[in-house]
């Protein structure tokens, strides 16, 4: 391509991006309207979260206001997912806006008049509930994003649709759900879906920062389990039996040489860690079996199928030369691929993001080993999903309330800007 061919390209591109930005200028004051609005809908979801598959009241607040605004909604969908369709006033293409619904098994431990004390049951066991990775106010962005745009509905040079989500921590055992049950039953079909977008507010991003990335921005997961059977026999006399304690602290010391060891770290980051590990029951008594429970993070799909083939290998030949069987699951229940940025996709909207934060405020960020079920979306369309900076002004990363933890928090100031954001970009990916 010559020089002046790209030149060409690129006005024709910038001056593009310009004129849907100033056509974007009705959106200004009614964020501004809205925005006490989000606020008051994250802190009743923050003092009233659900856990995954379980979000029906979520679901009838989501649903109430969408009809509100006069917005085509179904709901039912992947057990509790709500979808509301804005067809404009111009035929045109249809983007597609996600926001996940579910909260976490954690204990709340911030000092808030909006704080969870929300009890419920979790495998079996008595848990709290809280909104700890910020799901609560993904959907109250979304729901100001749907008020804002309904507003300009007629203006609208074709369709969008607002995916509520359920269920992206993962289905509980035996059950289905999250955006794989979502696109079985259709969610990105009826108008069929061209693009979607989607966001994650991020404690340690400061506040009016974003985070973006082409390519492979958040890993894959798999969880897995593996059962290593032995022999029972009484703790005097381990020679009588097998002992599948120690057979699991030699299988957990070998799985951490796959990735340290045998994985191209240099191409793209890697994690294997075991968090649960069950057996026994008397300090005398070897147990006959113990369960090991883990998670597979990967940024790259090779050295993905790469872990699963080792893990297999490395625990069963470990137990085998201890005189163990093993049994393993994996996945065991949750397996998403990696969270793809379609690069082009990226390079369209990134003036747009750009035109709403501002240039020194929109960044390149590494990829991150959290994972994210918004690839399977990804997967079957293009995706560009973004972290949305909400780390109080003055406080460090290092410093920040981590995600998952009971002391998460979050500037909510930050959820204007997620608004503006989405809105901004919805209407200049269709105007394109």
């Amino acid at each position: 391509m010559t020089l002046i061919k790209r030149f060409a390209i690129f006005v024709v591109f910038s001056s593009f991006n310009f004129a849907a930005s100033a056509s974007n200028e009705a959106l200004n004051p009614l964020i501004e309207q809205v925005e006490s609005k989000v606020i008051e809908w994250r802190r009743y979801f923050h003092e009233h979260p659900e856990l995954s598959n379980r979000e029906f009241n979520t679901a009838k607040v989501i649903a109430k206001h969408l009809e509100s605004l006069g917005i085509e909604v179904h709901t039912g969908i992947a057990h509790t997912g709500v979808v509301g369709i804005l067809r404009g006033g111009k035929s045109g293409k249809v983007v597609a806006l996600r926001a996940d619904m579910d909260a976490l098994p954690v204990y709340e431990k911030v000092d808030l008049p909006f704080a969870s004390k929300v009890t419920s049951t979790y495998a079996n066991q008595k848990v709290g509930v809280m909104h700890a990775c910020g799901h609560d106010s993904h959907v109250a962005i979304l729901m100001g994003v749907a008020e804002v745009l309904s507003k300009v509905k007629d203006t609208i040079p074709g369709t969008i649709k607002f995916i509520f989500q359920p269920a992206e921590e993962g289905v509980p055992e035996g059950e289905e759900g999250g955006a794989e049950l979502m696109i079985k039953q259709g969610v990105l079909k009826s108008p069929d879906v061209d693009a979607i977008f989607g966001l994650h507010i991020k404690s340690t991003i400061p506040v009016g920062v974003i985070g973006y990335r082409p390519g492979g921005i958040m890993a894959s997961v798999d969880d897995f389990r593996i059962r290593i059977h032995g022999k029972q026999v009484h703790g005097s006399r381990p020679w009588n039996g097998v002992d599948p304690i120690v057979v699991a602290a030699q299988i957990i010391n070998s799985l951490q040489t796959i990735v340290s060891r045998q994985m191209p770290l240099t191409k793209q980051a890697a994690v294997v860690t075991i968090g649960s590990i069950h057996g026994g029951v008397r300090s005398n008594i070897i147990p006959a079996e113990v369960e090991l429970i883990g998670t597979i993070r990967a940024l790259d799909t090779g050295m993905r199928k790469s872990i699963h083939k080792k893990i297999h290998r490395t625990a069963n030949l470990v137990a085998q030369s201890m005189g163990a069987t093993v049994d393993i699951d994996l996945p065991m229940s949750s397996s998403y691929p990696v969270t793809y940025n379609a690069p082009a996709l990226v390079q369209q909207m990134l003036p747009s993001m750009i035109a709403q934060a501002g240039e020194q405020n929109v960044k390149l960020i590494n990829a991150v080993t959290g994972a994210e079920d918004f690839s399977f979306f990804a997967q079957k369309v293009p995706g560009f999903y973004f972290f949305l900076g909400a780390m109080p002004k003055g406080v460090k990363p290092q410093d920040a309330p981590a995600h998952h933890t009971p002391y998460f928090f979050i500037d909510e100031s930050a959820m204007k800007l997620g608004v503006k954001t989405l809105s901004n970009m919805a209407l200049d990916y269709l105007k394109q």
